[in-house]
């Protein structure tokens, strides 16, 4: 049987271009090609900006296979691989001359009046009011009360993500080797009426992040999941913690997490 290899790619000239040329490239190399997941695919690449790559993984359901990313977009932080460099990723995939990093995700759990459902997000969790307006939030961890936030609502990342909504909200950019949860909040109110933390709070891996919106003006949540937004009506409880679910990053072999972000952010 040939080993399969899974491709996904946004719709911009320079990806289909680029999927194309690995795809000719992989069948050379004796690999079946496929744009499903497959019961037997080995890899997922992911060819596009890391929007692409988030979507990728949503999309196949979070696969227990490797998942690599071949930069087309801009930023390019999770597809660190550039198309220049398909005929070196590809013998390096042969030799198994790879890393194989594991990435824990954060799970929120989601109860209305009538029902509860759970979201898995890899980079971050955000809970804001639905319309232009302060939202009240009471927080609480691990069933002690923190307190009655006020203001744009509150970021839960992952080290993972600490480097996306989370940096450009304030918060702190956490190695990626660690296992926790950050919360920053989204322009907190400070005044005499209301008193709210205005820093990054970091969690651990056992905490529990329990958010219970004070609705005042209008009964709806926005919670945008890795860049996808989902409005709730009559959200009585979201409960976010580290889900026992991972996902493999394949990195190159001289990957290395502060050089990344040196070479991206500073």
């Amino acid at each position: 049987m040939k080993r399969i290899i899974t491709i996904s790619s946004n719709g911009l000239l320079k990806s289909l271009e680029t999927k194309e040329l690995l795809s000719k490239k992989l069948i050379n190399a004796g690999f079946e090609v496929r744009d499903d997941f497959h019961p037997d695919t080995e890899l997922v690449i992911s060819i596009g900006g890391d929007g692409s790559f988030l979507k990728t993984i949503h999309d196949f359901e979070f696969p227990e296979v490797p998942v690599v990313g071949i930069n087309t977009g801009h930023l390019g932080f999770f597809p660190d691989i550039s198309p220049d460099n398909i005929d070196d990723f590809i013998e390096a995939y042969l030799k198994k001359d790879y890393l194989i990093q594991d990435i824990s995700l954060i799970q929120a759990n989601i109860c209305t009046n009538k029902h509860c459902l759970d979201i898995f997000a890899i980079n971050e969790v955000v809970v804001k009011g639905d319309k232009s307006r302060t939202t009240h939030l009471n927080l609480k961890v691990n069933d002690t009360h923190i307190q009655n936030f006020s203001g744009d609502g509150m970021i839960i990342s992952t080290p993972t993500g600490s480097t996306a909504y989370n940096y450009a909200a304030g918060g702190s950019i956490v190695d990626s080797s660690l296992n926790l949860m950050q919360l920053t909040p989204l322009y907190p109110i400070n005044t005499n009426a209301y008193r709210c933390f205005t820093s990054s709070i970091i969690f651990s891996s056992e905490s529990i992040i329990n958010i219970i919106p004070e609705y005042r003006f209008e009964d709806s949540i926005l919670i945008v999941i890795d860049g996808v937004e989902h409005k709730y009506s009559q959200i009585s409880d979201i409960k976010i913690f580290v889900s026992d679910i991972k996902i493999k990053l394949l990195r190159m072999s001289n990957y290395e997490f502060w050089s990344r972000v040196s070479e991206k952010f500073l």
